[in-house]
């Protein structure tokens, strides 16, 4: 349902605007706090919302009766630690380069390494801004194996399958990926079936639902009767999202709607979701500290299986334990904040990270930790 809130804008600056959309969250929150005596729980699913959030500054201007949470929706932070073990175990096999985003750099393995260290150390890792320069990279360096590190939602999911598709048309054999994809819906049954929530309402990611459309959601609020808005990253979007969400339960409704509707639609982007179901097919896969979510996961088709790193190199499963203290499971699944972590800012920070919301520019903990909380 596409909805243009009032308070829609993308003017953080413009302080009458700002101060009237606080009055008007703060005067909602205390007539459903009134009749149900519940502290209002929103959990804001994307990383990128998380750091909007703690980079505006909004959460201070919140009544103590609406508490936001971070979701699984930041994928370095998701990917778990058995398979940074077997991304760390590639980057050390001779002739073989790797290439990544750079928010996978810092992430520790179960021994402490990283590929930072690696590279420190003399492994051949680059940082790319692209996945299709790691093609040129393969034509480059024919007596090299390139590998592409696959971690993304449905967001980055497409470029990386278009670019495998590319080196299926072009016959590049030298290229790989590590097909570790997720998928947000599923992560949201899984956010729901826990008891211990009870989550009131979802700010839904705008970039994923740029690519699977607001429609994916539309289980969260006919079987499990939470409200949703899929909201912009700007300020006043996500401020606007908040009041959709209040007025949603005062009105004792339960619906998706879209107050990001300049750039996602209910059916959402046929053609990358086109692309996606040609190179990928859906399976379960392993979340950090969650385990693993049946049909969460994207993995290559049996047409494009041979640009799998991992059954190239022959790469075992690790089910490697979680750094002993750290608590990122219970931060990405909402149950507890930054702050609550005895090492937040002491022995972890981000130049020296223990767990990867400390790592990725969308973790919870490195938007608490350059922000505040």
């Amino acid at each position: 349902m596409k909805v243009k809130n009032k308070f829609s804008s993308p003017l953080w600056n413009d302080s009458l605007l700002a101060s009237n959309a606080f009055k008007e969250i703060k005067k909602l929150v205390s007539q459903i706090y009134s009749e149900t005596g519940e502290t209002i729980k929103f959990m804001e699913v994307c990383g990128t919302h998380t750091m909007a959030i703690a980079a505006s500054g909004m959460r201070k201007f919140f009544p103590p009766e609406l508490k936001m949470l971070s979701g699984p929706g930041c994928p370095v932070c998701v990917t778990s630690q058995g398979d940074i073990d077997r991304i760390l175990e590639i980057a050390a096999i001779e002739d073989v380069i790797i290439t990544t985003f750079g928010d996978m750099m810092r992430v520790k393995g179960s021994l402490g390494r990283d590929l930072h260290s690696m590279r420190e150390a003399g492994a051949d890792i680059r940082v790319l801004y692209s996945p299709l320069d790691a093609l040129r990279i393969a034509s480059e360096n024919k007596n090299k194996k390139i590998v592409f590190i696959g971690v993304g939602f449905e967001t980055t999911a497409p470029i990386i399958a278009q670019t495998v598709f590319h080196a299926h048309d072009k016959k590049i054999n030298n290229f790989f990926i590590t097909p570790l994809f997720k998928l947000v819906p599923p992560a949201l049954k899984a956010v729901l079936s826990n008891d211990r929530h009870k989550i009131s309402g979802f700010i839904l990611p705008g970039h994923v639902s740029v690519i699977i459309g607001a429609k994916s959601y539309d289980f969260v609020a006919r079987k499990h009767k939470v409200p949703c808005v899929v909201a912009g990253f700007e300020p006043m979007d996500i401020i606007s999202g908040i009041n959709m969400l209040l007025l949603q339960i005062q009105n004792g409704a339960s619906k998706v709607e879209t107050e990001y509707f300049r750039a996602v639609k209910m059916e959402g982007n046929k053609s990358a979701q086109a692309i996606m179901k040609k190179v990928f097919k859906i399976a379960s896969a392993q979340w950090r500290a969650i385990g693993s979510i049946e049909k969460s996961g994207l993995i290559l088709s049996d047409a494009f299986k041979r640009f799998d790193a991992f059954k190239y190199f022959k790469i075992r499963h690790y089910s490697s334990k979680e750094p002993k203290g750290c608590i990122c499971g219970k931060i990405i699944m909402g149950q507890a904040l930054p702050e609550d972590c005895r090492f937040f800012g002491k022995k972890c920070t981000p130049s020296d990270a223990i767990g990867p919301c400390m790592v990725s520019s969308e973790g919870a903990c490195a938007a608490w930790f350059k922000y505040g909380g």
